[in-house]
């Protein structure tokens, strides 16, 4: 009995499918899908918090327990390997195995309680995500580069701006002397704000004196 024959067909999918998910990884491409697991795992089950029922269901499966690209694969790879296996073994006993159909419906319901269980040790594996939130009034006294025109009293610029995780954010920023013009490409030091607009200085400003 070869993973090619007729029915094991669905099983061989399944690990040609992970094999092209270890290959977009590899490329980077993979990151595009990978992008969503947040939100997936998040949002997907944000509605769902008000049922028990739903949440031991999901803890079972494993679904937000690890990244979803991950989990897919070591479904995938699960689901393969259940099925081969049951195929050999209902072969040796029966002198035949299952249709393909038949076969992956049987390893399908099999390898969802069973990839719950596989990914737990990955889950320790897999650093966490320390929170990465900041306020925006963090934010203040904190290098800005002006990014797109020129900064005017009235007239805001948009800026970047880096959080104290590194992590780049978008403001838009005025100059906080009303007669002062911040340009593009000058890097700004961010000293006060209202709401969602930052005010700036040039260092050469005077509030900038010790």
């Amino acid at each position: 009995m070869t993973l090619l024959e007729a029915h094991n067909l669905p099983f061989a999918v399944a690990l040609g499918a992970l094999f092209a998910i270890g290959l977009l990884q590899i490329v980077g491409i993979g990151d595009v899908f990978d992008g969503g697991d947040i939100d997936l795992d998040a949002d997907a089950t944000d509605g769902l918090e008000a049922s028990g029922f739903l949440d031991g269901v999901l803890s079972v499966l494993g679904i937000g327990r690890v990244p979803f690209l991950i989990w897919l694969a070591s479904l995938l790879f699960v689901f393969a390997l259940t099925g081969v296996a049951g195929q050999a073994i209902i072969d040796s006993v029966t002198g035949s195995p299952l249709s393909a159909g038949l076969a992956a419906l049987i390893a399908g319901g099999a390898a969802l309680p069973l990839n719950g269980l596989a990914v737990r040790p990955l889950e320790a594996l897999i650093p966490k995500d320390e929170t990465s939130a900041v306020g925006l009034e963090s934010l203040l006294r904190r290098d800005a580069e002006i990014q797109t025109g020129t900064a005017r009293a009235g007239s805001p610029a948009r800026a970047k701006v880096k959080d104290v995780h590194g992590h780049p954010h978008f403001v838009m920023v005025e100059p906080h002397d009303a007669s002062a013009e911040l340009g593009e490409g000058e890097t700004v030091l961010l000293v006060r704000r209202e709401g969602e607009l930052f005010f700036g200085v040039r260092y050469e400003s005077p509030l900038l004196t010790p």
